[in-house]
């Protein structure tokens, strides 16, 4: 029998045990638990627990001779079978989910309390983001100081489409980017209605970026071409400290022009 990527069947749904048991019983066709076992290399104590989940997920069945159970992997047709039916039940806990956020993010904007969340990686980098829009509302603005002027392109990409976001949500914003910055970059968010984009009025080079939204202060880290730095985004829920930035950034806005 041709070498089964025990991964793929992990990535299907099953657990480690629960994937290795059925490869073994795909190789061993009718069996007890004793080559179950050492085919596998799963304890004994756990192979009766992972042939009845198995059994539950309907990937195993059994029949009993002479009082002895004998296992036998269902079609691994089963497969496509299961991941379709994992998938509708994921379809359906999403809509539930979706139904019961405003309620969700209500108790946790109720809680008013402060935290602090590390993301690392450009989907950890947009999931963080996602607060300022969960938080925001028409009319709103949010300030972004020291902004590195060497992004990758996907970054640059991510900001533009997020500018139509932005615009969609009325949200406006100022951006304050370091001196060095390509001025096409500038020009390209000046386009957007709503951003008012300058350069820092110091020729301070910050790799990281702030940006002030109500009471959420944001470190920014995006990957830096010739850098071997992790994209990632620090998230402070806390009123005074993000009082504390928006000083600083009202300090350096005030001494920035506007550009023609």
């Amino acid at each position: 029998m041709v070498d089964i990527n025990i991964k793929l069947i992990e990535d299907a749904g099953l657990t480690e045990g629960e994937a290795k048991v059925y490869m073994a019983l795909l190789k061993l066709g009718s069996s007890t638990t004793g080559p179950i076992v050492e085919k596998s290399g799963v304890a004994n104590s756990f192979v009766y627990r992972i042939l009845n989940s198995l059994i539950e997920k309907g990937m195993v069945s059994y029949i009993i001779k002479e009082k002895t159970k004998y296992f036998q992997a269902e079609r691994p047709e089963k497969l496509i079978d299961y991941i379709e039916e994992r998938k509708s039940k994921l379809d359906s806990s999403k809509k539930e989910i979706e139904f019961m956020l405003p309620e969700i993010l209500a108790l946790t904007k109720a809680t008013g309390e402060s935290s602090v969340k590390l993301f690392e990686g450009f989907r950890g980098f947009q999931t963080a983001w996602e607060l300022m829009y969960s938080k925001s509302k028409r009319g709103d603005e949010y300030h972004s100081l020291g902004i590195y002027p060497i992004q990758e392109e996907k970054f640059h990409t991510y900001w533009q489409k997020d500018h139509l976001r932005r615009i969609r949500a009325g949200v406006k914003c100022k951006l304050l980017f370091n001196q060095g910055t390509d001025r096409e970059i500038l020009k390209n968010r000046n386009s957007y209605r709503g951003c008012d984009a300058r350069y820092m009025p110091a020729s301070i080079k910050t790799f990281s970026e702030i940006t002030v939204y109500k009471d959420v202060t944001y470190i920014f880290l995006q990957s830096l071409k010739g850098r071997t730095s992790v994209p990632m985004a620090i998230v402070i829920v806390n009123q005074e400290i993000a009082d504390t930035f928006e000083q600083y950034f009202q300090h350096f806005w005030k001494k920035s022009k506007p550009e023609k």
